[in-house]
C-alpha cells in the first residue's frame, strides 16, 4: 500500500497534472461499446485498476481512469476500464461497500507473478503485461502503447441479454481469428458508473465516483470459446442502472491478456 496526497489540495493538484497530460494523448470517443475488431487500428486493452475508499492517494486514479473511459480511447487504441476495489482497507467500523474478496485475491496473484513484495493501491494493471501505479499518466500511457503492439485474438459478445438478476451472453471470434489452446475466457459485470459519500477511512466526509466498477467476475476456464453460452449472476449490482459486460481472454502460459471486448446493458 502507498500513502501519497494526504489530504484533499494534494489530490486535485494530482489529478489536474494527470488530465492536462492526458489531454493532448487520447482520441475521440469512438463510440458506446468498444469491442476487438473495431475500426481502430490497434486492439482494445483492457486496464484494471485496484483501489478502494479508504485510500487517499486512490481519487486521482479514479478520475484519471474516468478520464480515460469518457474517451474510449488513447492515441488509436480502444480502452476497456475496470474499476476493482480490494479489500484490505477495510474495519471493523467500516468498509468500501464496493470491495470484493475475490479482487484481493486477483490482485495478490499479479502480485506474485510479478514478484512484487506488496501489493497497493492505486496499482493499475494494463493487459495482464505490465502494472503502474493507477495515477501516474505517463507510465500508464506507456503501458497502454506497448499493450496494444502485442499480438492477440479479436473477442465479441454475442446475444447478450440481461434478465432478472442475471446476463446470458456467447462469446465469439472476429472472422478468421482462432483461440489459442491455451486461453482462458475471465466475464466481468461492473455497475457502469457509481457515486458515494464516504463515512470512514482516509477519505470520509468526500464524495466519489466511480465508473465500471466491478461487482462479480468468473474465470470461465480453456474450453469457453467452443460456441457455448454463459450465465453471470449479477449479485450486487446495481439494481436501476446499466451495467457493462466485460469478456476476455488470457493466456494462462504468460499471464497476458490476449483479446476483451465490452457492451453496456440497460435495464
Amino acid at each position: 500500500m502507498r500513502f501519497p496526497f494526504s489530504n484533499s489540495i494534494r489530490r486535485a493538484v494530482g489529478v489536474g497534472f494527470a488530465l492536462a497530460a492526458l489531454s493532448a494523448a487520447v482520441a475521440a470517443p469512438p463510440g458506446q461499446a468498444v469491442a476487438a475488431g473495431g475500426p481502430s487500428a490497434h486492439r482494445p486493452v483492457l486496464v484494471e485498476l485496484f483501489t478502494s475508499e479508504g485510500c487517499s492517494s486512490c481519487p486521482p486514479a479514479d478520475e484519471l481512469l474516468a478520464w480515460i473511459d469518457a474517451k474510449k480511447s488513447v492515441s488509436g487504441t480502444p480502452v476497456v476500464v475496470l474499476s476493482e476495489h480490494v479489500t484490505y482497507w477495510d474495519r471493523p467500523e467500516w468498509h468500501d461497500p464496493y470491495s470484493l474478496e475475490s479482487v484481493t485475491v486477483r490482485q495478490q496473484e499479479y502480485g506474485n507473478r510479478f514478484h512484487l513484495d506488496s501489493v497497493y493501491t492505486p496499482q493499475a494493471m494494463v493487459d495482464g503485461q505490465a502494472q503502474v501505479t493507477g495515477s501516474d499518466s505517463a507510465a500508464l500511457l506507456h503501458a497502454i502503447a506497448q499493450a496494444a503492439s502485442s499480438p492477440g485474438i479479436d473477442l465479441t459478445i454475442q446475444d447478450a441479454q440481461l434478465s432478472g438478476k442475471a446476463v446470458r451472453f456467447m462469446v465469439g471470434l472476429a472472422p478468421g481469428a482462432a483461440a489459442s489452446s491455451n486461453a482462458s475466457l475471465t466475464a466481468a459485470l461492473a455497475d457502469d458508473s457509481a457515486q458515494s459519500a464516504v463515512s470512514g477511512g482516509e477519505n470520509a466526509g468526500h464524495t466519489l465516483r466511480y465508473v465500471a466498477v466491478v461487482r462479480v467476475m468468473r474465470d470461465f476456464g480453456m474450453s469457453a470459446f467452443d460456441g457455448r453460452a454463459f450465465e453471470l449472476k449479477a449479485s450486487g449490482a446495481s439494481k436501476s442502472g446499466p451495467l457493462r459486460l466485460i469478456v476476455f481472454a488470457t493466456d494462462r502460459s504468460s499471464g497476458h491478456v490476449i483479446g476483451v471486448a465490452e457492451q453496456t446493458l440497460s435495464r
